[in-house]
């Protein structure tokens, strides 16, 4: 059974999960305080004027630097670190001094890997480090997380999402969206074999807010998704169906597809297509007695028609 919280501290809450995270608690009755990772912002300041007798009972930590596609930065593991693991621990430490009681730490599946072999899925057991600067810091702060947690008594909850998909959703999966809205052919008909999962915002909202206040989160890792993978020609065919517009979709090898997107510089984005990528929610499911709220077409109809969903409207 869930405990009653009252107020809960978020980061990025003008981000795009961020803003349904809010705007869900909001309804439910929850004094919602933004609070920014920067030690220099007001809102961080907030965080920290708050007394040992009335702290927020949760922290949700959305705020992070993003994986970025074309990056810039000279030194991108060390741009990664300063926000995603240092920023983290900072926000984290004045979290436990003033008495936050749970810090739900939102990852990403990329602390796992890139890709699953067919057949295999992604679970919440501990893993090595991988070579990706993003996932590397995110791993990162998530050992950092369990240590400060076992010096502090500060319960850390961590979850880890692939893909996420809403009203709002930018990069690859918006780019999908366009093109089938302007009907433009696109050569991923043959992409049939290949698994990916991916998480709805409003799911992933729900489960955030369980995690928040479910007893047994406390010290638990946790996959999310909507329950439901698919193939890149499925995913295409529903988000048409989903806007009343048919995908047009036609063949190419799918090696001739990989190597032409290569050529171009977006071998990784044809991957990304391409390539299975699951996870395994199992644990979360059973720990927390938790099923995603929406269904996969629910989900992709808010997402492509986001003037029929009120953000602060039970899932």
């Amino acid at each position: 059974m869930a405990t009653p919280i009252t107020r809960l501290a978020v980061t990025g809450s003008s981000g795009f999960i961020g803003t349904r995270l809010c705007g869900r608690a909001a309804a439910l009755g929850i004094d919602v305080l933004p609070v920014s990772i920067r030690p220099e912002s007001p809102s961080y300041g907030a965080l920290e004027r708050h007394s040992p007798h009335d702290p927020p009972q949760a922290l949700v930590h959305l705020a992070a630097r993003v994986h970025v596609m074309n990056e810039s930065a000279a030194d991108p593991l060390t741009a990664y670190r300063r926000v995603n693991l240092d920023g983290t621990l900072a926000l984290a430490r004045t979290a436990a001094q003033i008495g936050v009681g749970r810090f739900v730490f939102v990852s990403s599946v990329k602390v796992n890997g890139e890709s699953t072999l067919p057949g295999q899925q992604f679970g919440p057991e501990p893993c090595e480090p991988p070579d990706d600067p993003y996932g590397r810091s995110k791993w990162e702060a998530e050992r950092a997380l369990r240590e400060l947690a076992a010096r502090t008594g500060m319960e850390v909850v961590i979850v880890r999402p692939p893909l996420v998909y809403g009203p709002g959703v930018r990069a690859n999966f918006q780019s999908l969206v366009s093109a089938v809205r302007r009907g433009l052919p696109l050569p991923l008909a043959l992409a049939t074999r290949n698994r990916r999962s991916l998480v709805g915002v409003d799911n992933l909202v729900d489960l955030l807010l369980t995690c928040a206040t479910h007893p047994a989160a406390a010290g638990q890792t946790f996959m999310a998704s909507d329950g439901e993978d698919m193939s890149t020609a499925e995913l295409l065919r529903r988000i048409g169906l989903a806007m009343g517009r048919p995908a047009r979709l036609w063949s190419m090898p799918l090696s001739l597809l990989q190597l032409g997107a290569t050529l171009v510089g977006r071998g990784g984005m044809a991957q990304r297509l391409l390539d299975n990528l699951q996870v395994d929610i199992r644990h979360t499911r059973n720990t927390l007695n938790w099923t995603p709220p929406l269904s996969v077409d629910e989900g992709l109809r808010r997402a492509v028609q986001p003037e029929l969903h009120d953000p602060q409207a039970p899932v």
